[in-house]
């Protein structure tokens, strides 16, 4: 275990480089990189006079040097628009983002785990064609529009839901609302397909036979193997949320990780970009790292070495 926790360290390590090589090169690559901390109406003296107090006019290999350096220390500079540490900033937003993640993760989850299984008990029923389409629906709907749909209808025609904010349990109403949907339609096909056959099975037969509870062969027997797939896409989608919260998150003024990044896009505040950046990859690393461990101690089959 200890082997396979250093190496996926490693390797998160060489993935984390490239992302820091990538993002310093478009910052190269996009024009002086004055531009991304001075304000258009700097001067010439005063663009001078911040490249050389920032090692600009160094090799690039010097500059990348000391960038990666600086990093690796914790320090990713002074945020321009909160005058701050940036890491500092980021690490206040991104609670907020985890938070919308495990909320709209549990809720996904607990759903897809009760439609996904009675729709496989009851196979080519109403229910279960009704369930299926809805589901392929939901997944396959851009949650942008979604969220702009409810925006209108919640909040602008009928005003029952503010449209930004995270004061009271009624403002995460409709972000997690949104952010549960494509989650939710992918994961109750998940559960649904993997239930078929595990509701087929010999052992669940056998417990038929003895009289068993159907709903005790459902959410015990049967749904004790038929959660393994779920496990592994719940990481996948769980990851893909951190990541995907930057739309919803910019659409409901919600104050996370992801908002915050376009703010110091739109703020040109490049320290700050690279900390939200750098943080959200860091804990999408270690996300999926987890969700191996948690997968082998599940299923006996897998061993991590």
């Amino acid at each position: 275990m200890l082997r396979y926790v250093l190496g996926r360290l490693a390797q998160s390590l060489v993935a984390l480089l490239l992302l820091l090589l990538i993002i310093f090169a478009m910052t190269r690559l996009t024009g002086d990189p004055t531009d991304l901390y001075l304000p258009l109406s700097a001067s010439e003296a005063e663009r001078a006079a911040f490249a050389e107090a920032q090692g600009f006019n160094d090799p690039l290999i010097v500059q990348f040097g000391r960038y990666v350096g600086e990093i690796a220390q914790g320090s990713f500079g002074e945020s321009l628009f909160k005058a701050r540490p940036a890491l500092d900033v980021a690490l206040e937003a991104f609670p907020v983002t985890l938070k919308l993640a495990a909320f709209t993760m549990a809720i996904a989850m607990a759903c897809a785990v009760v439609l996904g299984s009675l729709a496989a008990y009851w196979p080519n029923s109403l229910f279960d064609r009704v369930v299926s389409v809805l589901t392929i629906v939901i997944a396959s709907t851009p949650t942008f529009w979604v969220a702009i749909v409810a925006i209108v209808i919640f909040s602008i025609s009928f005003q029952w839901l503010p449209t930004s904010g995270t004061g009271s349990a009624v403002h995460w109403i409709l972000p997690v609302g949104v952010l549960v949907l494509t989650p939710l339609g992918l994961l109750t096909q998940v559960v649904r397909a993997s239930m078929v056959g595990c509701l087929r099975s010999a052992y669940v037969k056998t417990a038929m036979a003895k009289g068993a509870a159907s709903r005790r062969i459902i959410f015990v027997h049967a749904l004790r193997n038929a959660v393994l797939p779920l496990i592994t896409v719940a990481g996948v989608q769980a990851t893909g949320l951190i990541n995907g919260a930057v739309v919803i998150e910019t659409i409901f003024g919600f104050p996370g990780i992801g908002k915050l990044m376009i703010d110091s896009i739109r703020n040109r505040d490049f320290a700050l970009t690279v900390a939200c950046i750098t943080l959200a990859a860091v804990v999408v690393y270690l996300m999926n790292m987890l969700i191996d461990i948690v997968y082998s101690r599940l299923d006996p089959r897998v061993r991590i070495k």
